[in-house]
């Protein structure tokens, strides 16, 4: 047992995490004459190690994502969703939303796409919730920083809160409050091409290196998330952390959730934020569920959203996202030593 515990903290540790990267950084920098363990010089050496780590495993999981998803075009998705009904089509609904797009707003266009084709409300909400909140890259790079028992953890809540939210919106049979553009949408089946492992691979590559792929995209939002985590990990007091954000506030969760909605990124831009917080003492559900809100409730996503739905669905979207993503936070204080 000892064995494959040494094994998997070596994968943890120095695959995902890369440490040896950091250390690597950190001589290349004292080399150069920066003081690492001042200010400047630890936010340097935190920005570069970050920026490179979370790059490397974004491309390869772009790629690996990219190479998944070419299986479940729209048309096919919405096929498969169409062959389950009641809590069952939810919960796939949920699961096919770890492998399509990594932020709000590129999940919108398929919720449309999904419901204009006569899905279920509640089972295309389950994927609007899950998709932005849950990915296969998430759970990589989660475990990369916090750990395999957070990462695992942080999926299945969000899974979890996409069923219970698509089940939820399903029985109060919202359908009027979507917007006739959306019901009224010509309905037209066109069968994917069939494609070639040659063909999904390069479909994988563009992903990564065309100019409109998944990765030029995200990118930008690692730069903001990692500069901001480089800021709070080296320039900002750890005690101010722990009196916003730690134990003794018990409105930490709520601040963390308020916070984070009107922001606008992915998973990759705030993971580093997350592991800044974590460093200065903030506890781990508030941490989550300041990420959770990000991801799912950004305000650009919002306000296209808006677009589709009417007020009062809208409302009930945000209602049940935010009192979902509290709950898990509060949840995770409670049982945090059980995953840290």
């Amino acid at each position: 047992m000892e064995v494959v515990n040494s094994i998997w903290s070596f994968f943890q540790d120095q695959i995902l995490g890369m440490k040896w990267l950091n250390g690597l950084i950190g001589k290349g920098l004292s080399q150069l004459g920066l003081d690492i363990d001042s200010r400047l010089g630890g936010s340097i050496q935190f920005f570069l190690y970050d920026v490179i780590k979370i790059t490397i495993l974004l491309c390869l999981l772009i790629f690996f994502i990219s190479y998944i998803q070419s299986y479940f075009p729209p048309e096919r998705s919405k096929k498969i969703l169409g062959r389950f009904h009641g809590i069952g089509a939810n919960i796939i609904s949920a699961l096919l939303g770890t492998v399509t797009p990594f932020c709000s707003c590129s999940s919108i266009p398929r919720f449309i796409g999904f419901t204009s084709a006569g899905l279920p409300l509640g089972v295309t909400f389950s994927f609007l919730i899950s998709s932005p909140m849950v990915d296969l890259g998430s759970l990589v790079l989660l475990m990369s920083i916090f750990g395999a028992k957070v990462a695992f953890a942080y999926v299945i809540v969000g899974l979890i809160i996409a069923v219970i939210g698509g089940t939820f919106i399903e029985n109060l049979h919202m359908e009027k409050y979507v917007e006739d553009f959306v019901k009224n949408a010509s309905r037209v089946d066109i069968s994917s091409p069939a494609l070639t492992k040659k063909d999904r691979v390069q479909y994988a590559k563009e992903q990564v290196i065309n100019h409109e792929g998944t990765f030029k995209k995200v990118f930008p939002y690692i730069l903001i998330g990692v500069g901001i985590g480089a800021i709070i990990h080296n320039w900002i007091p750890e005690t101010w952390i722990e009196s916003i954000l730690g134990s003794n506030n018990p409105f930490g969760v709520v601040l963390a959730t308020l916070v984070g909605i009107p922001m606008y990124a992915d998973i990759f831009g705030t993971i580093p934020v997350a592991e800044a917080l974590l460093a200065k003492g903030a506890q781990l559900g508030t941490i989550l569920s300041f990420m959770m809100a990000v991801t799912t409730l950004s305000l650009p996503s919002l306000i296209m959203l808006k677009k589709a739905v009417k007020p009062k669905l809208l409302t009930l979207f945000i209602a049940i996202c935010t009192s979902g993503i509290i709950i898990v936070g509060y949840l995770f204080n409670i049982f945090s030593a059980i995953f840290i």
